[in-house]
This record gives C-alpha cells, structure tokens and sequence, in this order.
C-alpha cells in the first residue's frame, strides 16, 4: 500500500510540475471543487490521462446509492419517476437519495458541493441540461449522470432519455381533427422549454397538414402546472368566438381547463373536447376521464437509472440519447363535434 502511495504522490507531482499548478489545485480538480478555471481543469485532466492516473472507486460504489435531482416536486408528476428510479434501484440492491434544488434548467450551485460529498454511484437529474461546470465535476469524481429531459434538449455530450413530443402534439392534434373539429386551441408550458415548442410544433404540423388555420391568438405559453391551464382557458373560452377543442401540453393543465369550462357553465365533452400530455394516475379518476398523450415517464426514469449503473460499471464508447415512443389513451374527455 505504501509503495501504491508513493506512486500515487509523484504522479501527481509530475502532474502539478508539468500543468504549472500546485498540488492543491490537482486536489481540488480531483475532488470536483467549482473554484478551478475549466482551462486548467481540462489541462490537468488531460495530464491525469496521459500519466494513467486511476480514480479509486471501491469508496464512491459503497454508498449504493442514486441520486435524484427535480427542480421541484409535483405529486403527480414526480412519484411517476421516483417509482421508475426506485424499481431499478431495488433490483440492484440500491437506495435512493431524492433532491429538491434550482430551477428547471439546472440544479443551484450548491447541489454540486453536497453531491461531491456524497458519492453516489450516479445521478439522475430532471433538468433540460446541466452546466459544463457541474459536468466537469460530476465526471473528475467519476460519478455518472444521466438527463430525464421532458423539459427540453440536453447538450449532445449529455446522457439523456426523452420522449416524442413532437409526435406527441401531432397525435393529440390529429384525433381532434378526426373528431370534426376545427377551432382547435393549444396551451403547453413555458416559451424557453424545448418540449413546449416541440407539442406546439406537433399541434402546427397536424392542423397545416390537415389544411385548417393556425391563430395565433389561440397558442398559449405558460407553465404546466393547474393555474396555466385554468387561466389560459377562462381567456380562450369566456368570448363569442370560441375553440371547440383545446389541446393541453400536460395532464395538470388539462385539470385547470376542466375547472374553467365548469366556472363558464359548459360541459366537456359537449361543448369542449379536451386532450391532455403525460397520463398521470389522475387523467382516469376525473370526471370525464381524460383523454391524453401517454408520456412513459415510469419507463424513462427506468431507462435512465439501468444507464446510469451500467455506466458506473464501465464507461461508454458512445454517449447515449433515448427518445421513447408517446401514444394516444382515448377516453372520455373527447367527442365528434356536433354541427
């Protein structure tokens, strides 16, 4: 073990000589400390390959645990990828750590501290990406990450698994059409979110296709939550000239349009037909049960925690992208339109 040691200690010295850094700066690039320029952090890295400097991972696997990063926690939502994590997990003898931090686009600066101290044996995280700087980190302490990404299009050196929500918009939008309709209504979630856009460009694809107008006024951004949804639909259906059918971008959505058509004394599927996107448990307990875009969400955290532990056994010769298939779930909330 001594002689292992000494190695270890002029290897790394030769490291610091050859980089023009002191040995604290190697400590803190090994260790995944923030307070290193990524210049220096890329040259050290590079020497610490050249010289064939091996992280030790017995430690970091010990701890048996996956991390899993929201930005918030959305009941609904949420448990639908904490159980798909969990499943996986299991299998493998693991626990998991559950982490509430930052915003939808990246986790706040001090998540990345706490997870270096931690050492899980990977992170799973439910952002649109994740900062060069956190990657650096993440990767100098040899600890796999891998993106669930409804909310947008992670950077191509990012692991990620997704879903079709172009497609998704397009089924949504098609069945409506199929039904008769015409005035047809879309509200998705926020304008910086990648799968906002591509419902919204699934919905467009559809009506263009299908040679109906596309307005304008009628394409809502927001957010995906139950007061977007209430909100954008009191607007669209309070006046004369109103949609006969409103494509949602999320199930929570789809239940504020519900409450607004109530307030507004009409009825779905009567007087409104209403598609929503993800199928939570919830779309088939309301009343009428909802009729939506099936998003696997169960499946992708699923999918991304068996890549995370397969790439904690092994790197990858490639990095991974997995978009899963979206389907149409017909029930109730959906009618031909009556002339």
């Amino acid at each position: 073990m001594a002689r292992t040691a000494a190695a270890e200690r002029v290897t790394l010295a030769r490291v610091a000589e050859e980089a023009g850094v002191s040995l604290s700066t190697i400590s803190k690039v090994l260790n995944g400390r923030p307070d290193v320029s990524q210049a220096t952090r890329s040259r050290v890295e590079s020497l610490l390959s050249k010289h064939g400097y091996l992280r030790r991972k017995s430690s970091q696997l010990s701890t048996g645990l996956i991390e899993l990063v929201f930005h918030e926690l959305e009941a609904a939502w949420s448990m639908e990828i904490i159980r798909g994590v969990e499943n996986i997990a299991a299998d493998h003898g693991m626990s998991i750590v559950l982490t509430e931090s930052g915003s939808r686009h990246a986790p706040d600066p001090d998540w990345i501290e706490g997870v270096l101290r931690r050492r899980p044996v990977g992170v799973v995280l439910v952002f649109s990406d994740l900062p060069t700087e956190y990657r650096e980190a993440l990767r100098s302490r040899a600890i796999p990450f891998v993106i669930i990404d409804p909310a947008g299009d992670p950077s191509p050196e990012v692991p990620s698994v997704g879903s079709a929500n172009w497609s998704g918009g397009l089924m949504a939008t098609r069945h409506l059409i199929e039904l008769g309709h015409t005035k047809i209504a879309a509200i998705t979630g926020a304008d910086d979110m990648m799968c906002s856009h591509a419902r919204i460009d699934g919905f467009r694809s559809a009506m263009s296709s299908a040679g109906l107008p596309i307005r304008p006024e009628w394409i809502r951004f927001g957010d995906f939550h139950t007061s977007g949804g209430y909100e954008h639909a009191r607007s669209l259906l309070s006046g004369d000239d109103r949609p006969t059918a409103i494509f949602a971008g999320s199930d929570l959505q789809a239940l504020g349009v519900l409450e607004a058509v109530r307030e507004l004394g009409l009825r779905v599927p009567d007087d409104l037909s209403l598609v929503g996107y993800d199928d939570i448990p919830l779309a088939k307990w309301v009343s009428p049960r909802l009729t939506t875009i099936r998003q696997p969400l169960r499946r992708m955290a699923e999918e991304a925690t068996r890549l995370v532990i397969r790439m904690s056994e092994a790197p990858l010769e490639s990095v991974p992208r997995m978009d899963l298939a979206t389907n149409l779930v017909l029930r109730e909330s959906t009618a031909p339109l009556v002339a």
